[in-house]
């Protein structure tokens, strides 16, 4: 098409949207969930990314349907609610990481919806010494005892996770069922994908880490304090 016939095209197209509110209206909405959606690209966390997405669906939700546009249409409305659903998940998660680190609580029992819930037998050795970590856990109700070391776990607490950092994956103490208890277990995905998509839980994450961590050191300068002859 030559340039002149281009532009008056383009021009009749211009001058029809501008005297009809319908189309005037549907050409803005796309035009600013396009770019919403150019706005993401250049986002580096997941919340606000998620939000944006929200922003660029409800766009173009108008616009395919003032326009219309029933694949656009289709599309959006499609990933509208997703996209709400996720968004609200991960400020869900934020808000109890937030909690958690004032409150000073080194439990996960704040991480409940994204663990899946299993019942054990006493006695039942729920990992090895030598096993491959796979799963982190915490520990509900019952006890469950660190045998290598003699530690009773008490409820609420976090256990299992120095395996998943630990350069050859492999676990360092066995965990065995003293009574019966429950255990909320993540595994390896789904903690990744929570660091990935929520820094926040990744640095509090890091934090009771750095905590069990610390308990072990004192704990292990206790037991050669004792051992240790007197001068």
């Amino acid at each position: 098409m030559p340039i002149p016939d281009f532009l008056a095209l383009l021009q009749a197209n211009l001058q029809e949207v501008l005297h009809s509110p319908r189309a005037l209206t549907a050409y803005v909405a796309g035009g600013i969930a396009a770019s919403f959606v150019i706005g993401s690209a250049f986002v580096r966390t997941m919340i606000p990314l998620r939000w944006l997405a929200v922003a660029g669906n409800i766009g173009f939700v108008v616009y395919g349907a003032l326009h219309p546009q029933w694949l656009t249409l289709l599309v959006a409305a499609v990933l509208l609610p997703i996209n709400v659903f996720r968004a609200r998940q991960m400020m869900r998660l934020t808000r109890r990481v937030k909690a958690a680190e004032v409150s000073g609580d080194t439990s996960a029992l704040w991480l409940r919806p994204y663990m899946r819930s299993r019942r054990l037998k006493a006695g039942t050795v729920l990992f090895r010494k030598g096993d491959a970590a796979d799963h982190l856990y915490c520990l509900v109700d019952g006890q469950i005892e660190l045998e290598e070391i003699g530690l009773r776990l008490e409820s609420g607490k976090i256990f299992g996770e120095i395996a998943f950092f630990a350069p050859d994956r492999r676990r360092t103490l066995t965990a065995r069922c003293v009574e019966a208890a429950t255990v909320l277990m993540i595994d390896e995905p789904t903690l990744k994908q929570l660091y990935h998509q929520n820094p926040s839980f990744g640095f509090h994450l890091i934090s009771l880490i750095a905590s069990r961590l610390s308990q072990d050191v004192r704990r292990l300068e206790l037991r050669l304090g004792e051992r240790s002859p007197p001068r």
